[in-house]
């Protein structure tokens, strides 16, 4: 068994007090890391996906919150928690949909409050603990999401997905590329094809990318191609991540994907959302409560190209996200296990069994 080669998205240099990342937004022609100091540097990075996918935004935001009070010279708990919530609603201020980062925010809170009593260089000590503990978790999700899903798999089928949801977008194997890397490490020869995404095309930057460098068998093809390699008979699988899952199973991911999950259906295929605990939020009803991001027209415009590709003056529409309805999604697949329709039972289920095994409720778990 061969273990797969993966890059390290997301590091906490204490020692130098700074955040590392790879600046994802100059793969695949470049792999640079970027030693962020200050909060501003933090809040950009995660507002300009230079580090991106909703696990590793949650990491960032963790150690961020964590950096931004490790210099505090605050006399008391009250000026150190005022300087504490003043960090986390700006970092929370830079992203609206992925729900980790909210997540990763207020757990590094009820660290803080859990811990008031006790020294400030005590606090301190424990964001820091709590942080590296965040990523640390999140390795073991991601790889018990990859067995989940591989035991879904046989050798040698058509995998695709949309967007990038692997090692780049967490602390390592990914959520829906995490199957992929397991399979790969055991010789399941999977075939795999990496929607472009558009209009910032993480699959042909970042996912295609990752793949080829472990050695996968990859094809990239433009998002409008998708249904000719299904009718094919090409595709026996489509795994993707998610930035959000609701209560009934309403799923918000990278722009594209619900049609994606239409065309699944309509082809018969098996349409799989990968997504950690601490991406499902209980507290959502459903997909209609979760706030879209709108971004930029200039990325849909000109951002790729030489010279701008659309007249002056058009008006555009660009949602970084877009809702799959529960209705076209084949199974949730989690840490604890899969969860299949209905989902409003399954997913409550999921928590009850996580709350057994650790004790700790996940992100989306109040109100159960």
């Amino acid at each position: 068994m061969t273990q797969a080669k993966q890059i390290e998205t997301v590091v906490l240099d204490d020692a130098n007090s700074a955040l590392v990342i790879v600046d994802q937004t100059l793969i695949p022609n470049e792999t640079r890391y970027l030693h962020l100091r200050t909060q501003q540097e933090i809040w950009e990075a995660i507002h300009s996906l230079r580090v991106r996918g909703a696990p590793a935004i949650g990491i960032a935001a963790a150690m961020g919150a964590y950096l931004g009070v490790k210099g505090s010279t605050a006399p008391d708990f009250e000026r150190f928690y005022e300087e504490f919530r003043q960090v986390k609603e700006y970092l929370a201020s830079s992203r609206p949909t992925a729900v980790n980062l909210f997540w990763a925010l207020d757990r590094m809170e009820a660290c803080v409050l859990r811990h008031r009593e006790r020294p400030l260089a005590e606090i301190k000590a424990a964001l820091r603990a709590e942080a590296e503990a965040i990523k640390e978790e999140d390795v073991r999700a991601n790889r018990a999401i990859g067995e989940h899903a591989l035991s879904l798999l046989r050798p040698g089928i058509g995998i695709l997905t949309h967007c990038n949801a692997g090692a780049l977008a967490t602390a390592a194997y990914g959520t829906a590329l995490a199957p992929i890397y397991l399979g790969q490490e055991r010789g399941y020869r999977f075939r795999v094809f990496v929607d472009e995404t558009r209009p910032l095309l993480q699959g042909a930057r970042l996912t295609a990318y990752e793949l080829m460098q472990a050695g996968v068998d990859v094809t990239l093809i433009c998002d409008n191609m998708a249904s000719a390699v299904m009718r094919n008979g090409w595709v026996q699988a489509v795994f993707v991540g998610c930035d959000r899952v609701a209560a009934n199973g309403d799923t918000a991911n990278k722009i594209g994907t619900s049609g994606v999950a239409i065309l699944a259906k309509n082809y018969g295929i098996p349409f799989y959302v990968c997504a950690p605990t601490s991406t499902i939020d209980m507290n959502c009803a459903t997909g209609r409560e979760i706030q879209i991001e709108e971004r930029r027209p200039e990325e849909v415009t000109e951002q790729w190209y030489a010279r701008r590709m659309a007249p002056e003056g058009v008006k555009v529409f660009n949602p970084a996200f877009d809702v799959t309805d529960a209705d076209f999604i084949t199974a949730i697949i989690t840490e604890y296990g899969i969860a299949r329709p209905p989902y409003t039972e399954s997913l409550r289920e999921l928590f009850r069994r996580k709350e057994s095994a650790s004790g700790t409720p996940g992100p989306g778990s109040r109100g159960i």
